[in-house]
């Protein structure tokens, strides 16, 4: 490693043998790490010289009277992300505070005092240049790149997905397929690895289709056509991306599937249709205006000094259990 350069977050969880979040975690103290493992990788990042970059030593009180909003551009149209914004604005209102939307054009970080990030994309070049930029940042979910933000919003979607999985187990699914959102977020690689792990500790068989990110309704519909074709037995769908499960309806009644009946579905995102449905949809509650006002508080608190540098906090989430599984 060259010493010209700064040590990075990955860089230091490969010298420590570590995972990303690990080292994180230890060095906030927080999470699930054991005693001996921070302490390993504090020596480790000690022997480096590494320290947190530049976004987290520059906390200071706001002077712009405006925060930066980021979200995935092609999810604009996605009602969770919509009442996501509306959360941030709302709490930045209470602060009287004003919120500046980020495109794909970006904007002058001088013009706001710190960013709100929703559900960050890797893959995103106008993200990393947020992440890296003088001002903190909060992140909806971890950040999955190598760039630390001042605190993160974090929900168990593990822990509701596996409950989700039990419930349609429950209700007689033994054929269960999961339309899955691609790994580049934090969210997407989360319910991977749930339905995977769930699936080995059930003894079942994995029925994983992955759908890139921002995949089209058509697109979406064919990846179910496929995935019918291939194993006519499935017995339940579990659609991970937003408004997914609302789309694939007519494709499973187009393949003479009666949903709630022969097929059980259930969507990992909850919106307005998916209540509304006939039959309505489980649904996963990601309670986004919740989220979006936590991201916005975590970020005042850290202008005032009420939170650290490193801050997580949780969100709680819920699962709504409609006809479409039988309820």
């Amino acid at each position: 490693m060259s010493t010209d350069e700064p040590v990075t977050l990955i860089a230091l969880a490969r010298a420590a043998g570590v995972s990303k979040t690990t080292a994180s975690d230890a060095l906030r103290n927080s999470g699930r790490v054991s005693e001996k493992t921070r302490r390993h990788v504090v020596a480790v990042a000690n022997r480096l010289g590494y320290s947190p970059n530049p976004s987290a030593r520059s906390l200071r009180r706001a002077s712009t009277g405006a925060i930066g909003l980021h979200l995935p551009e092609v999810l604009t149209r996605s009602e969770y992300y919509m009442s996501f914004v509306f959360g941030v604005v709302d709490q930045a209102a209470r602060e009287s505070y004003d919120v500046t939307l980020i495109t794909s054009g970006g904007v002058p970080t001088r013009r706001v005092d710190g960013l709100v990030l929703g559900d960050p994309l890797e893959t995103d070049a106008v993200v990393r240049g947020l992440m890296a930029s003088h001002v903190p940042v909060v992140t909806c979910e971890r950040f999955t790149g190598d760039a630390e933000p001042a605190g993160v919003v974090l929900s168990d979607h593990a822990a509701m997905f596996g409950e989700l999985l039990d419930h349609l187990h429950g209700a007689g699914a033994r054929r269960i397929a999961l339309l899955a959102s691609s790994a580049v977020t934090d969210w997407g690689a989360t319910l991977q690895r749930a339905y995977r792990d769930w699936c080995g500790g059930h003894g079942m068989p994995e029925r994983l289709r992955d759908l890139p990110f921002g995949s089209s309704t058509e697109a979406l519909r064919s990846t179910v056509r496929a995935l019918l074709d291939s194993d006519p037995g499935i017995d339940a769908l579990v659609c991970a991306p937003d408004g997914a499960a609302v789309a694939a309806v007519p494709v499973l009644r187009a393949a003479g599937r009666r949903i709630g009946d022969d097929l059980l579905l259930a969507s990992c995102v909850d919106s307005s249709p998916l209540a509304h449905a006939d039959p309505p949809v489980t649904a996963i509650d990601l309670r986004p205006r919740d989220a979006g006002a936590a991201c916005a508080r975590l970020l005042f608190d850290l202008f005032s000094g009420a939170a650290e540098q490193g801050t997580v906090r949780a969100q709680p989430i819920g699962l709504v259990k409609r006809a479409s599984t039988g309820a």
